[in-house]
């Protein structure tokens, strides 16, 4: 995927977007840009939603805390904190929101609705930053990455809501054995 991206950002210098093959378009920045916003799992989606619609204080306490290198896609503080390892209701949209991400981004971009990935940029790269610069400037990358936030949020909400479920009946299940 690297050298794919490599390729794209030659083909570029030398004849601008039209230059740009197909086969080309899934490449590394489609991956860093686009299925990884927030990091792994596009975590930087269940932090909005935690923000946004969580009552859990310690969920809250997390993602406040997670949210600084998150915006950076670093997101072990979520990963290790919130917890995401070992927890199936939020490793199943960690697994399946990334996949989604990318496929939507290749299908808009085979379609021209945006850009091909032309530039390579630094994976900590912020969101919306991140696809305005990979496509050579393209606002409509920007749209894009925030419907995919939109979307990783509301798809992120319902296990959220179970993984606090989960939270309270363990919590209750203590405070009955003590």
């Amino acid at each position: 995927l690297t050298i794919l991206i490599t390729d794209n950002m030659a083909a570029y210098a030398a004849g601008g977007f039209a230059a740009i093959q197909p086969d080309h378009y899934m490449n590394m920045q489609i991956v860093n840009t686009f299925g990884l916003i927030g990091g792994s799992g596009c975590t930087l989606c269940l932090l909005i939603a935690t923000f946004l619609f969580s009552k859990n204080k310690t969920s809250k306490t997390i993602a406040s805390l997670a949210l600084g290198p998150g915006i950076f896609n670093i997101n072990e503080p979520v990963i290790y904190g919130y917890p995401i390892v070992y927890n199936l209701p939020l490793m199943i949209p960690f697994v399946l929101v990334p996949d989604l991400f990318m496929i939507i981004t290749y299908f808009a971009t085979t379609a021209g609705l945006i850009n091909p990935c032309v530039v390579m940029v630094p994976w900590t790269t912020p969101v919306f930053m991140s696809g305005f610069l990979a496509t050579a400037g393209d606002f409509r990358a920007v749209i894009l990455q925030v419907i995919l936030v939109v979307l990783g949020v509301l798809i992120y909400l319902p296990f959220m809501k179970v993984h606090e479920r989960v939270q309270a009946q363990q919590a209750l299940e203590e405070a009955q054995a003590a």
